[in-house]
């Protein structure tokens, strides 16, 4: 495993550091950019820099000796600017579609037009391991006359990749999506807790807000674009064509082996392939009217699922809605998540293995 992130020893200020496999390496003696409590400094700095960066730690000029993993304190890896997530999985939006509208079409009109999506909360960004607290909020079961307020009783995930932006852009001036790799840094797993009973008395008609607004977990380590060179891969097909400024020539996908553990027992195995938008057309049509984008800013895919059985990434498709409840390896049996269950998101690429992000539920605060 290889990746930038933050960290500190005992008594010390956190600083970044570069993963090499169990150990981390203290990059404090490259720059100041790298004596600060966040990757943002260094990711602003640009491609160029980013370059000599990595040529210099693979040369061994950081200057300094490895830290084992376990004498270290792990810190969100960058300061989050913006958050914005997509709904980029055609078969993931096909099955809840087909849950939700069972008597019409499973995608919406606009779907394979352009990457839906909706603004998060950046404030509710998490570093892997912080606890996740069931969430308060109102919902309205279907047999209800009127709405009640307590914990979530449909505590869900989503297995999502996320890109990082580490230059900024100008109001007022779209980044196309050839320009993708002039801003963005790198990648990281993310897992977009979803309350999915407040998320469906809520979503009418503005779209989700306190049902996936409480924590966002994302992992330790950045993992930048150069390292997954070797995983892209041609996109799948697009039917009917998109508009022009979501057609380009350098268009692509990542092959990316994905995983769900869910108290030990891995429940899910997928691939990012097969998503339906790529990462440079989410950056694309996120900024085509205009918008501007910041160093820090989070942009992830949306639930990433197969169009197999077990290649889900939500609890809502495995389960179907509940239906058909997951057996784990313990004997014990989930339709959604419990008070005191731990979910792992893993992802590998090749030899090439990106941060885990992990997570544990407590009570409602």
């Amino acid at each position: 495993m290889s990746g930038y992130g933050v960290f500190n020893l005992p008594g010390e200020e956190p600083r970044v550091g570069f993963r090499s496999g169990d150990s981390v390496l203290d990059l404090s003696g490259l720059g100041e950019e790298f004596r600060r409590p966040s990757l943002n400094a260094f990711m602003a700095r640009g491609p160029t820099v980013w370059r000599q960066a990595r040529a210099r730690i693979d040369a061994g000029e950081a200057g300094a000796e490895a830290v084992p993993l376990d004498d270290i304190e792990l810190r969100l890896p960058f300061e989050p600017a913006d958050y914005v997530d997509f709904y980029s999985s055609l078969e993931h939006a096909t099955n809840l579609g087909r849950m939700f509208r069972p008597d019409s079409e499973p995608l919406l009109p606009n779907w394979r037009h352009l990457p839906v999506g909706y603004h998060g909360r950046a404030g509710t960004i998490v570093v892997s391991g912080t606890p996740v607290h069931r969430p308060r909020g109102q919902s309205k079961p279907p047999d209800a006359s009127e709405p009640t307020f307590g914990p979530s009783k449909r505590l869900d995930i989503e297995l999502e990749l996320g890109f990082v932006v580490g230059v900024g852009s100008r109001l007022g001036e779209p980044v196309h999506a050839e320009r993708f790799e002039d801003h963005v840094f790198g990648v990281v797993l993310v897992n977009d807790w979803s309350a999915r009973d407040l998320q469906a008395w809520e979503y009418q008609p503005l779209g989700p807000f306190l049902g996936k607004s409480f924590a966002t977990s994302i992992s330790s380590w950045v993992t930048p674009l150069s390292d997954l060179a070797d995983a892209r891969v041609a996109p799948r097909k697009r039917e009917p064509d998109p508009l022009p400024y979501l057609q380009v020539d350098d268009d692509w996908a990542l092959d990316l082996q994905l995983e769900v553990e869910l108290n030990g027992t891995t429940v899910s195995r997928t691939n990012a392939r097969r998503l339906y938008w790529s990462m440079p057309q989410q950056l694309a049509h996120a900024t085509v009217n205009g918008a501007s984008i910041r160093v820090g800013d989070l942009m992830a895919t949306g639930t990433i699922s197969g169009a197999e059985r077990g290649s889900e990434g939500s609890l809502i498709e495995l389960t179907r809605n509940g239906a058909e409840p997951l057996r784990l390896d313990d004997g014990r049996v989930r339709t959604f998540l419990e008070d005191g269950d731990e979910v792992v998101l893993r992802g590998r690429a090749g030899a090439v293995e990106l941060g885990e992000v992990r997570g544990r539920i407590e009570a409602a605060a």
